[in-house]
């Protein structure tokens, strides 16, 4: 499903293919992440993707006008996990909802790992 948006001159539509790889790219951007994650349905490993995979560790539900977000990221050893997953959550929203015009009303953190 996708993102729609009206205004006076037409309609808007964003795919939610866009919508994870932006906040794949915010979720990067922020300190302590090491990589997003995948967990491979056959076996349950988890693997950490590089940036041309990121939208794999993002799911994104639309509803009408709001976005619902999971994230799955790796975070660094040594580094406060309340505080990375935080600051994941505000830099994300932020900038979903100034790049689409939506509005995000959930952010969801799941760490998969620590790496050193």
């Amino acid at each position: 499903m996708a993102a729609k948006k009206k205004n006076l001159l037409g309609e808007i539509i964003i795919s939610d293919e866009v919508i994870a790889m932006l906040a794949g790219i915010s979720a990067m951007e922020c300190y302590g992440i090491v990589g997003m994650a995948s967990k491979r349905a056959t076996d349950g490993i988890v693997e950490l993707l590089g940036f041309e995979n990121l939208t794999r560790g993002v799911k994104v539900q639309t509803q009408d006008d709001a976005v619902y977000i999971n994230l799955y990221i790796i975070v660094e050893y040594g580094i406060s996990i309340a505080t990375v997953a935080r600051n994941v959550i505000e830099t994300v929203k932020y900038n979903i909802e100034n790049f689409t015009g939506m509005t995000v009303k959930r952010v969801d953190i799941t760490v998969e790992g620590i790496r050193v």
